[in-house]
């Protein structure tokens, strides 16, 4: 099922774009649809990791690696994850934990997640996350390598990070017969490195008053893209959105974007259809211009000592380390892009959106940005209540509007 959607989704997507019809969001789903196809191929070596695994190191081995949340946004993306978390429940797992990790174990248990060649766990961002590749690498019979992401970058911190991401490297060489080759690595460097500093141009462009930026236009594109480092689609991709944010700024054509109200939404979307930001942008003109992960948080690396650079990359996350680390960087997001109001969907099951979101409110409430937090599953739309949020929502905006301005 899943490599058919892939594969139906490339074809379509590259119709499109060979009739003229091309935009920078269908080069982004475009490479989303072939990442998806290779996982599904059955010929490709492959990796299920954590979120702060080094994909651009995995990529320069010939290594398509993916982390598994991909796989839980695409079944809710496509209608379906309903059956597969049910077959979780059927099978004694708790339906309290995460619905990205139910819906994963469940498409493995019916047999719709590809065999890996092995798996490279990470501690950060969550537990679970590490749990659902330790309960993969035992149903599939293969060899699971775990990070230790340390809470903060210190010299010993780095270089310790540094050392098992060298050890991961020989991990997988052992398993796959394959070696690292210098030139690949550092081309991979190189590309990450020029990715990286045009998405940082793309999240300055968003800040632009008005925005370019629509509310679809960068949703979960931070932590996505993280799966493109490393390779010259990732460039592509990059490139093809800051021009077209600098297409609108220079015409003066910011759409819906150009509403009164600037938000920020905190850890990930809402992975399936559904109609609030919609309802945000036309109701209110309010639009998302920024989330939480859309950030470049770390220097270039170094191609001659890549390494640390990798490891300093995966520390500098901002759901790694303490609960105050998380909130200055939420601070200095709503401070750089002159956010009205922020969005926290309260994911069920996840101790990233829900367990510090007292504290995520206080904190912004400090510099004077309310935040609305919302108890939602943002992969199972079967708990969607699309009403009652609605109410939530329009509560929320009728209050930003009887506020005085925040930024001058």
């Amino acid at each position: 099922m899943m490599k058919e959607y892939f594969t139906d989704l490339e074809a379509g997507i590259q119709k499109a774009i060979s009739g003229g019809n091309s935009s920078h969001r269908k080069l982004y789903t475009l490479e989303l649809a072939r990442l998806g196809k290779k996982l599904y191929s059955g010929t490709d070596s492959i990796a299920w990791c954590g979120i702060t695994a080094p994909f651009d190191l995995l990529n320069a081995m010939g290594v398509t690696s993916c982390f598994v949340e991909f796989i839980g946004a695409m079944l809710a993306t496509t209608g379906v994850v309903g059956s597969f978390i049910e077959e979780t429940d059927h099978t004694g797992y708790s339906s309290d934990a995460c619905s990205y990790h139910r819906s994963v174990s469940g498409a493995a248990i019916k047999g719709m997640m590809p065999v890996p060649e092995f798996l490279i766990g990470t501690t950060n961002p969550c537990s679970g996350g590490l749990a659902v590749l330790e309960n993969l690498a035992h149903r599939f019979g293969r060899e699971l390598f775990v990070l230790h992401i340390p809470q903060d970058d210190s010299a010993g911190n780095v270089r310790f990070l540094a050392n098992q991401m060298r050890e991961m490297v020989a991990f997988a060489s052992r398993i796959t017969g394959r070696k690292l080759d210098d030139v690949a690595l550092r081309k991979s460097v190189e590309n990450s490195n020029r990715t990286s500093e045009i998405m940082k141009e793309i999240f300055e462009l968003a800040g632009h008053m008005p925005s370019p930026a629509a509310s679809r236009d960068l949703s979960n594109f931070g932590i996505v893209m993280s799966l493109f480092l490393g390779g010259e689609q990732a460039i592509t991709i990059a490139e093809a959105y800051r021009d077209e944010f600098r297409k609108r700024i220079d015409a003066g054509d910011y759409g819906k974007s150009e509403g009164k109200f600037r938000l920020l939404w905190i850890q990930n979307r809402i992975q399936f259809r559904h109609g609030l930001e919609k309802m945000l942008e036309e109701e209110y003109g309010a639009s998302i211009i920024i989330d939480e992960l859309n950030d470049i948080t770390w220097d270039p690396i170094d191609p001659e000592n890549p390494f640390e650079g990798f490891a300093r990359r995966s520390i500098s996350i901002p759901f790694n380390g303490t609960i105050e680390k998380r909130i200055e960087h939420l601070k200095k997001l709503a401070r750089e892009y002159r956010i009205d109001g922020a969005v926290n969907p309260c994911n069920w099951g996840c101790r990233q959106g829900t367990g510090a979101r007292g504290l995520m409110e206080n904190g912004l409430k400090e510099i004077g940005v309310p935040v609305l937090n919302l108890e939602v599953d943002c992969v199972d739309s079967r708990k969607f209540t699309e009403g009652q949020l609605r109410t939530r929502l329009e509560a929320f905006m009728e209050m930003l509007d009887t506020r005085e301005p925040l930024w001058k």
